[in-house]
C-alpha cells in the first residue's frame, strides 16, 4: 500500500514519455497547454459529435488523457485517505523506537491527509508534463494559464474568520436567532445551518464555512450525535454553503468566475438563484430536523449550560472586533489581487500579535493545508477543459443542469462555470446560464472537491468522525438536501 503512489507516479511518467513524445499541438506557446481557441480552430466546420470531439482532442494532444487519468487517480485517493490514516496509526502504535517504521507511519499519515492529495498527484503530473513538452511548458502553464488567487485568498480569509473576535461576533448574532427557539440544540443547529451559510454572500463562502463549522463544533458536534446525524449535518452544511453565496454576484466562486462575461449583477443573481436557494436551504434543514427530531430531544437532555466564548475569555473591545471586520472586508475587496491580500494578511498577523490578550493563537496549519488542496485542484482543473466543455455544450437546459450538478461532484464548481463561459452559446442565453449556475451550486456539497470551501469545513470537523470523513457517507448525507435544492431550482 505504501509504495503504490510511487509506483503509479513512475508508470504514468513512463506512459507520458512514450505516448506523448513527438506529439505537438500546433499553435500553442511552448506546445502546451492547448487553449479553447486552439480546439475550436481545429474542429471548425467538422460537425463532430461529442465523442468524436473527445477522440480528436486526445489524438491532437495525447497528454490530455494522461492528465485526466492522474486527476481520476487523485479523486480515488481522496476516497482511500481514511485507509491510509488507519494504517499509519497501526504502524505507529508498534513502531516504538524503530526509526524506519516511524518514518513509514509518518508518510502514510501524510497520504491520509485529504488536503494534500492533489498536491501529491501534481508531482507525477508535472514530471510527465516536463518530459513531454519541456520545463519551459511547465513554467508557461503556471505563469500564464493558472491563477492561484483563490487559494491565497482562502488562507487569509480562513485565518481571519477563525479569530476570537470574529467568532464571538458571529456567535452573538446567531444566538439572537437561536433565542427565537429558546436557545435549544435544534435552534442553534437551524440558525448555524440556515443563517450562517447566507452570510457567505457578504463575507464570501470560505469565511462563512469557517464560522459555521467552528460554531457547529462548539454547539453541536461536542454533544456526540449519532453517526447518521453527523454526516447528515455535514452534508447539509456543505450544500447550504454552496448555495449560500447566491444572494450576490461576487461571493460564490462559480458565479464570480462568469459574472463579468455574462453581465451578472447582484440583483440578477438574486432573482435568478438567490430566492430559490433560500427556500431550498430552509426546506432541507426542516426535512432533516423532522427525520432526526427524536435525537435532537435526546441531545437537548444531554447538553449542559452552554458556555459563551466572550464570557469565558472576557469582553472583547468593540474596536478590536471592528478592525478584524476591516481586515475581512479588505481581503474580500481585493480577492483577485493576491499581493494586496497577502499585504493585508501580514498586517493582520501583526495586529493579532499586538492584541494577543483578546486573541487565541493564530493556527495557520488548517488554512495552509486547505490552500494547498485548492492549489492542487486548480493545477489539475486547468487540464480538464478538453473533455468537460464538449460534454456541457452538447446538453439542453435540463440536461445541462443535471450534467453540471454531476460534474461538479468531481471537479470544482467554479471550473465548470468557467469552462461554460468559453462556449459561445452561453454568452447570450440566460436559460443556459441559469441551468449551469444552478447545477454548479446544487452539486457543491456532494464531495470534498465539489466546492472550494468544503476542505475548510472538513479540516475543522474531521476530528468528530472516527477515521476521518468518509466520502461515501458524505455523499449520502448530502444527497437529500441536494435533491431538495434541485427541486427548488427546477420547480
Amino acid at each position: 500500500m505504501r509504495n503504490r503512489s510511487a509506483v503509479c507516479a513512475v508508470i504514468f511518467a513512463a506512459v507520458a514519455l512514450f505516448i506523448c513524445r513527438g506529439h505537438a499541438f500546433a499553435g500553442v506557446p511552448g506546445n502546451f497547454p492547448p487553449s479553447a481557441q486552439n480546439y475550436l480552430a481545429m474542429e471548425a466546420g467538422l460537425n463532430l459529435s461529442p465523442f468524436e470531439t473527445l477522440q480528436s482532442r486526445a489524438r491532437a494532444c495525447p497528454f490530455n488523457v494522461i492528465a485526466t487519468i492522474l486527476f481520476l487517480c487523485a479523486i480515488v485517493h481522496t476516497f482511500l485517505a481514511s485507509k491510509f490514516s488507519r494504517l499509519a496509526e497501526k504502524i505507529a502504535a508498534g513502531a516504538s523506537d524503530d526509526a524506519l517504521k516511524y518514518f513509514f507511519a509518518t508518510i502514510l499519515h501524510f497520504l491520509g491527509e485529504v488536503e494534500v492529495v492533489f498536491g501529491i498527484w501534481a508531482l507525477p503530473l508535472l514530471i510527465s508534463m516536463a518530459i513531454c513538452f519541456g520545463w519551459h511548458a511547465v513554467v508557461h502553464y503556471f505563469n500564464d494559464a493558472l491563477s492561484f488567487a483563490e487559494p491565497i485568498f482562502v488562507v487569509a480569509i480562513m485565518s481571519i474568520a477563525a479569530t476570537r473576535p470574529i467568532l464571538s461576533l458571529a456567535e452573538s448574532a446567531l444566538s439572537r436567532v437561536a433565542k427565537l427557539g429558546n436557545g435549544t440544540v435544534f435552534a442553534w443547529w437551524m440558525s448555524i445551518l440556515v443563517v450562517a451559510p447566507f452570510m457567505g454572500s457578504l463575507i464570501t463562502e470560505p469565511a462563512a464555512m469557517t464560522i459555521a463549522a467552528l460554531l457547529l463544533a462548539k454547539q453541536f458536534y461536542g454533544l456526540q450525535p449519532s453517526r447518521k446525524l453527523r454526516y447528515a449535518t455535514l452534508g447539509l452544511l456543505f450544500v447550504n454553503v454552496s448555495i449560500g453565496g447566491t444572494l450576490t454576484h461576487f461571493a460564490a466562486p462559480p458565479i464570480l468566475m462568469v459574472a463579468h462575461k455574462w453581465h451578472l449583477t447582484s440583483g440578477k443573481v438574486f432573482s435568478m438563484l438567490g430566492v430559490y436557494a433560500m427556500v431550498g436551504a430552509v426546506a432541507g434543514a426542516v426535512l432533516y430536523g423532522l427525520i432526526f427530531r427524536r435525537e435532537f430531544v435526546a441531545l437537548q437532555n444531554r447538553r449542559g449550560v452552554p458556555v459563551n466564548a466572550s464570557a469565558a475569555h472576557g469582553k472583547i473591545p468593540p474596536a478590536v472586533t471592528a478592525v478584524h471586520c476591516l481586515f475581512l472586508a479588505w481581503s474580500v475587496a481585493n480577492l483577485h489581487t493576491p499581493p494586496l491580500v497577502v499585504a493585508g494578511f501580514l498586517f493582520f498577523l501583526a495586529f493579532a500579535k499586538a492584541t494577543k490578550h483578546h486573541q487565541d493563537p493564530v493556527n495557520l496549519r488548517p488554512p495552509v493545508l486547505v490552500g494547498f488542496f485548492l492549489a492542487g485542484l486548480v493545477t489539475f482543473g486547468g487540464l480538464q477543459e478538453w473533455w468537460i466543455s464538449p460534454l456541457l455544450s452538447s446538453l439542453r437546459e435540463f440536461q445541462l443542469f443535471i450534467g453540471s450538478t454531476l460534474l461538479t461532484a468531481f471537479n470544482d464548481n467554479a471550473a465548470i462555470t468557467y469552462l461554460c463561459s468559453l462556449v459561445s452559446e452561453f454568452s447570450t442565453n440566460q436559460s443556459l446560464q441559469r441551468a449551469v449556475l444552478s447545477g454548479a451550486v446544487t452539486g457543491g456539497g456532494l464531495t470534498l472537491i465539489a466546492n472550494a470551501p468544503n476542505p475548510a469545513g472538513q479540516n475543522i470537523l474531521s476530528k468528530y468522525f472516527d477515521g476521518g470523513i468518509s466520502p461515501l457517507h458524505l455523499f449520502m448525507g448530502a444527497a437529500i438536501p441536494t435533491a431538495v435544492v434541485a427541486l427548488c431550482f427546477n420547480l
